[in-house]
């Protein structure tokens, strides 16, 4: 984006298209958004009962076929609706699927889904059929009744922890009960049905979906088969807060207010060490822009080595000369191939580490084929054994710190656990496109964060624990050959290059990262890169800083000190994080998370704040100026604390430190 590009969504979202608002559907207590032919928050009485439901079809890479959507007839009246649609896809093969949907509900009855496809053309896929997403607050943990297609009964519950793997399987209908005691019961028809913890993969969602992953894939489906799947909701139990007309989701555009406790006696837990990756290919745009790498000041660089890419000698020499430029220690990751023995592997890369003069504080070894994933019936590509490999590591690099994990995502390391005791530090990246790529969802990838922090602490206990790389954009799809393009600047599931990492958009979603990781204990956060499609500056514009650059730094500023306890009143819509050092210095980051603007009350407890506070707005009116590093600075009082949030906007509070960027004037009260 350059600074033509001025309008209001390039500033947002870092792409002029614009995503669809959709429409609202009530019935009775029952309401629902209605959105290119899916639907999202499907509530009862207020309460979010499925967080999404839509028919989809996946291509050999799981990429989403996107429907062209035709015929939509919507009818809708007091006592319910009905939505009837056709539609058609292509997958990149050229293959061609049909089918329509009806969306039928009643306010006295059920919620209910049918579809009927048929194959134009011979079509290779992953997936095709209803996919049902439930939300996880107040799910997970929660207690399930699950029949099975044989008819047999099983009484469990949702997983607390994440599953590595399905949690219900066969599934015919399955239910579950709400804090407020109604029970949410989902039926299913028309093929066999299974269900997995996308927490894995950062999704705030179980998501239930048909074609067992046991069976191959993909699958070809033949010209001329038609298939019919259907799916019921239905809540057992009158809602307590609304018995007729439900709560409505609030008007886009609408103000509102929130509130943030911030505790000032700390967590007794230091703020991690930020990192940034950097790729071969991304080495000569970083030399360039040593000065805005030094502006960042991260407290790592992660260089990214892959011999089964091509890279060796050359790129090593590189990396050493990036180092000793930067002058910021250096962790190797380290993708080992696993074509010969480890130890000679190990040895050989050593080697040219040494002879590169690539100076290193410590290296992340992990096996090539482990960035695949591999679900349910697939085989695994050989692999020698971790522990094996880690011991080789060891020999291999004895002066150097060794992390273990996974190059790709929570859901391998999940699946395929390092020998902790051979290990030094454990690590995964994260991405909040695999499954989804739209504004909401991508945002609800926050409420996933904390579970599998949680999650991968109870299975490393109190041993160095490291995120990342850390970016909106997809950097290797772990289910297909490639990631998905993304020419236009879409919304795209899977894509190399988000334009929302360019944004405010990616801004506030940064902030919502850092607050996610509150009590993980984190050791570093590695973002994406520098430059390049997941990276926080624009090389070819002056350079320029996008808006995730300023919110990174700050969180840089922040190593080693004390992180605060921030309570947002609404996680989902505001996100704080702060710190405070030992002379009771303060940096606190105000995010809004949504296209609305916003009042945010700030409370402090466990101590006084002394002294004015600084205040720079990352917003819609900044924005261009913080492409050359000025941002202006307020001063508010403490007494006053109320801070405005354009959409998406972020706000820097400083104590005693300088906050964003550098102060176009001088600091005024208000």
């Amino acid at each position: 984006m350059n600074s033509r590009d001025a309008s209001p969504a390039n500033i947002y979202y870092g792409t002029s298209q614009i995503e669809p608002r959709g429409q609202t559907l009530t019935a009775g207590p029952w309401s629902a958004l209605f959105i290119d032919g899916a639907l999202r928050d499907i509530r009862y009485g207020g309460t979010e009962v499925i967080r999404a439901m839509s028919w989809l079809v996946r291509d050999r890479d799981w990429g989403t076929c996107r429907p062209d959507i035709r015929d939509l007839e919507v009818d809708s009246h007091a006592r319910g609706f009905r939505v009837s649609y056709a539609a058609r896809c292509a997958n990149p093969d050229g293959h061609v699927l049909s089918y329509t949907v009806l969306i039928e509900c009643d306010a006295d009855g059920a919620f209910e889904c049918s579809a009927q496809a048929t194959a134009q053309t011979d079509f290779v896929a992953a997936r095709c059929g209803f996919v049902v997403l439930h939300p996880i607050e107040g799910v997970a943990g929660a207690a399930a009744r699950v029949e099975h297609d044989d008819g047999t009964i099983e009484v469990s519950s949702f997983p607390a922890l994440i599953d590595p793997w399905q949690p219900f399987t066969r599934i015919r209908t399955i239910e579950h009960a709400l804090a407020s005691g109604e029970t949410v019961r989902c039926a299913f028809t028309g093929d066999v049905f299974e269900m997995e913890d996308q927490r894995n993969w950062s999704d705030a969602s179980f998501k239930t979906y048909s074609r067992p992953l046991e069976l191959p894939w993909p699958y070809t489906i033949e010209t001329g088969w038609t298939g019919e799947q259907s799916v019921c909701i239905e809540v057992d139990g009158a809602p307590r807060q609304l018995n007729e007309v439900a709560a409505l989701p609030r008007q886009h555009g609408e103000s509102r207010y929130s509130e943030i406790l911030i505790d000032l006696r700390g967590m007794d837990e230091p703020m991690p060490d930020l990192g940034v990756a950097i790729a071969p290919d991304e080495i000569e745009a970083t030399l360039v822009n040593l000065s805005l790498l030094a502006e960042l000041a991260p407290q790592r660089l992660t260089l990214h080595f892959d011999p089964v890419a091509g890279h060796g000698a050359a790129e090593l020499v590189r990396f050493a000369q990036l180092q000793r430029r930067a002058a910021i220690p250096a962790v190797l990751e380290c993708a080992l191939p696993g074509v010969a023995a480890p130890e000679h592997e190990l040895q050989r890369i050593a080697a040219r580490i040494r002879e590169a003069g690539l100076e290193l504080t410590g290296i992340v070894v992990s096996p090539s084929v482990h960035r695949q994933s591999n679900p349910p019936g697939s085989i695994s590509p050989p692999c020698p054994p971790l522990d094996e490999v880690y011991r080789a590591a060891r020999r291999a690099f004895p002066g150097l710190r060794l992390g273990g994990g996974m190059l790709s995502y929570f859901t391998e390391l999940n699946r395929k656990r390092p020998p902790l005791e051979l290990v030094d530090w454990v690590t995964h990246a994260t991405c909040p496109i695999v499954h989804a790529a739209d504004d909401r969802s991508v945002m609800q990838t926050l409420e996933a964060i904390p579970h599998i922090t949680r999650s991968c602490r109870a299975l490393i206990g109190a041993r160095p624990y490291a995120i990342g790389p850390v970016s909106i954009g997809m950097r290797q799809n772990p289910y297909g050959s490639r990631v998905m393009p993304n020419p236009q600047g879409e919304r795209v599931a899977m894509a190399g290059d988000d334009p929302r990492q360019r944004g405010l958009f990616g801004a506030a979603w940064l902030a919502g990262y850092a607050m996610a990781l509150e009590g993980a204990a984190l050791e570093c956060l590695t973002l994406g890169a520098l430059t390049g499609p997941r990276g926080l500056i624009d090389p070819a514009s002056s350079p320029a800083r996008y808006p995730m650059f300023h919110v990174a730094a700050a969180m840089a500023r922040m190593t080693g000190m004390d992180r605060l306890q921030c309570g947002a009143a609404n996680p989902r819509e505001v996100a704080c994080f702060g710190a405070r050092d030992a002379k009771g210095r303060m940096r606190l980051v105000v995010a809004n998370l949504t296209p609305d603007p916003c009042a945010v009350r700030l409370r402090f407890a466990g101590g006084e704040v002394v002294g004015d506070m600084s205040v720079s707005t990352l917003d819609e009116s900044s924005f261009e100026a913080a492409r050359g590093g000025q941002i202006p600075v307020d001063c508010l009082s403490p007494g006053h604390g109320t801070v405005s949030l354009k959409p998406f906007a972020c706000v820097q509070i400083a104590v005693g430190l300088t906050p964003f960027g550098r102060p176009m004037s001088a600091a005024r009260h208000r």
